[in-house]
Formats: structure tokens, C-alpha cells, sequence
């Protein structure tokens, strides 16, 4: 499937239905009713907006942090002044429609995400992410794709 760098003028609408299907996704499929539903209460409006307005601003930054496949999946670099944080190129979210998931799109994403990391200036040259752990299918993905545990994300509510 083609995939191309995000247009905020064009692909905002696009890009929404693919992130609020993401977050969905982490509510149902990696946790019980209490985060299903933390994380549906999170896709308001106003989060909405917030959202798309600091993917703008990233891709002002760097036009190619968000790939778009249309309807059918995204991957979200952060540009690089964001990932310093790191020390490392980092993929903020990735994700392919169900109807899409088997056919090599998201092979096609992580491509896309890692041609992007390289040619990021930072300290390490390594790509990272945070996958939740009870996520099968995404681990198996990442596995094959070389990638493997690097520390481990803690959180707490604020």
C-alpha cells in the first residue's frame, strides 16, 4: 500500500480516525473494562485538538515524523529536538487498520520510521518505543524487526 508523509491541510480527519482507533485499541485490547474506558474518556474534543495541533507542530519541524498509508495506518516519529529526551530516535505511535494487518503495510511503517531514525542526529543510533507487554501481536512484530527490551517505562497518575 502506498504511504506518504502526513499533510495537516489534507489528512487531518484521516489521521484522527487512525489515532482514535490506536488509543481504542490499547483500551480493548491490552486491559480490562476500567482501561478500556480510561482510555475512550481521553478522545474529547479538546483532545482531539490538542493532538492534531502538536502533530502540526512536528511536522513543521520535521515534515517526514508522520507517514500516512490513508485509512489504513500511520507511524508517528518524534522529530528530532523531541527525542533528545532519549537519547535516541523514538517511535511515538504506530498503528494498521485490523483490515489491513497481515499484508506487510506495517513492515512498510517501521521501514519508513527507521530510514527517518537514521537519518536523525542524536546520541545513540537506536530506534525505541513503549509496547504494552500484554500486546502479543506488536511484540512479535517488534521481535522481528530486531527490536528488543531496553529498560523498562514506569508511570504514575499525576
Amino acid at each position: 500500500m502506498d504511504h506518504r508523509p502526513y499533510d495537516p491541510e489534507t489528512d487531518r480527519e484521516d489521521l484522527w480516525k487512525l489515532k482514535a482507533a490506536f488509543e481504542r485499541g490499547l483500551g480493548t485490547g491490552t486491559g480490562g473494562e476500567a482501561k478500556e474506558a480510561r482510555y475512550e474518556a481521553k478522545l474529547t474534543d479538546g483532545y482531539r485538538e490538542r493532538y492534531l495541533d502538536w502533530v502540526e507542530r512536528c511536522v513543521e519541524s520535521d515534515p517526514r515524523c508522520v507517514t500516512l498509508a490513508g485509512d489504513a495506518g500511520y507511524v508517528f516519529v518524534l522529530p528530532e529536538e523531541m527525542a533528545m529526551i532519549w537519547d535516541a530516535a523514538v517511535v511515538n505511535e504506530l498503528y494498521v487498520a485490523p483490515a489491513h494487518r497481515g499484508t506487510g503495510l506495517a513492515d512498510d511503517l517501521i521501514g519508513a520510521a527507521c530510514e527517518l531514525a537514521r537519518d536523525q542526529d542524536l546520541p545513540l543510533d537506536r530506534l525505541v518505543l513503549d509496547v504494552d507487554p500484554e500486546n502479543a501481536r506488536a511484540r512479535a512484530f517488534y521481535d522481528r524487526h530486531g527490536f528488543e527490551p531496553w529498560g523498562e517505562m514506569i508511570a504514575r497518575e499525576l
